[in-house]
């Protein structure tokens, strides 16, 4: 099968862009059959004619993909600037089924669970339901992100779509493997709500939720916990993951008085929680970990891949533009990748913030 091949273009104009992704791709795409076309909220409204554009000169009749702030291609993050980053790809036939959005999903692939590699429109206040609807229907595996714009929420599913999910589901035999990194590290151990309801945590293993949270952040932190805002958070653990994984929420506010702590979700007594620090060393060492592990799970190098980050990630949080991706290349080595910045990541069909996702095919 043709290798993934993938281009990162930008310039003045959508016609520039479409060029510089049609010279990058190369002149013949061999027996390449599908498409992903990340194009930057810039060109937003050039994308029906920039998709038309990309359609004609490579013969490829699928795409899939999305509009955000940012898109990236190999090592390349094109952040806030007219851009649009492309891979083609070849897969079995029959083996993969572009979907259009939520009321689309229809049957699987084939016999047996789907992966599928998903966008979606960040103001569908059914979001949460369409995802969890489109796993339970196709028994998938979804990964990807949400749209991210000033003011052009799109996605590319063999035409131009919105208000719901689109993307591709794909057979149970083109192999995959995904990671998804966090960007934190736990400040302590986990803890068990003994007193709570809704968002408010009155207790923590029996003790003011406020006195462990002190403990754990530090002497340093807790002098002043203003200083812990937008810094510590809080992680809830997902019950029956064998992987450590949590879901991350905000630290919202305290109340001193009673030593409560509000967070960003609903508790109940019984619940395991963590607080994690976040900052730009621990992004770093959290992806890091993430390349590392998805590395050792490989059977073979990867053919490419998709990756789906956060909008406050980026250069807020590696520092420069391409940094981000330029960790993973260090990690995995030179392996076709595109991707764009996200208003929310999923992974395994549960909606993130401040996440990247990782799928690499095989």
């Amino acid at each position: 099968m043709t290798a993934f091949r993938t281009a990162v273009a930008s310039g003045d104009s959508w016609t520039e862009v479409a060029e510089g992704c049609v010279k990058g791709l190369g002149s013949d795409p061999g027996d390449a059959n599908l498409g992903f076309l990340y194009v930057a909220d810039r060109l937003a409204n050039d994308a029906p004619r920039l998709l038309d554009a990309l359609r004609r000169e490579t013969g490829i009749a699928h795409w899939v993909g999305s509009v955000g702030i940012g898109v990236f291609g190999g090592t390349e993050e094109l952040i806030d600037r007219p851009a649009a980053a492309v891979m083609t790809a070849s897969f079995p036939e029959n083996a993969f089924r572009v979907i259009g959005d939520a009321r689309d999903q229809g049957s699987a692939v084939s016999d047996g669970p789907a992966f599928g590699i998903v966008h979606a429109d960040p103001t569908n206040p059914k979001i949460i339901d369409d995802l969890a609807g489109l796993a339970d229907e196709t028994s998938g595996f979804l990964v990807g992100g949400l749209s991210s714009s000033r003011d052009t929420y799109l996605q590319v599913a063999d035409g131009i779509v919105g208000g719901g999910v689109s993307g591709v589901l794909f057979a149970p035999e083109v192999g995959v493997v995904t990671g998804l990194t966090q960007g934190c590290v736990p400040v302590g151990e986990a803890h068990t709500v003994t007193d709570g309801a809704e968002n408010v945590v009155a207790t923590l293993d029996g003790r003011p939720a406020l006195d462990v949270l002190k403990e754990d952040v530090g002497e340093l932190l807790a002098r002043d916990l203003r200083r812990a805002a937008g810094y510590i958070h809080v992680a809830l653990p997902l019950a029956g993951s064998d992987t450590g994984e949590y879901m991350v929420r905000n630290l919202m506010a305290i109340d001193p008085a009673r030593g409560w702590v509000v967070i960003g979700d609903t508790i109940e007594p019984g619940d395991r929680l963590i607080f994690v620090r976040r900052d730009p060393e621990a992004a770093r060492e959290d992806l890091q970990t993430m390349v590392a592990k998805l590395k050792g799970r490989l059977p073979e190098p990867p053919r490419g891949g998709v990756y789906f980050s956060c909008v406050a990630r980026g250069p807020n949080m590696f520092g420069a533009e391409g940094a981000e991706m330029a960790l993973i290349r260090d990690g995995l080595g030179p392996v076709p990748l595109v991707g764009f910045s996200c208003a929310g990541e999923i992974s395994n069909a549960r909606l993130y913030g401040y996440t990247g996702v990782l799928a690499l095919f095989l």
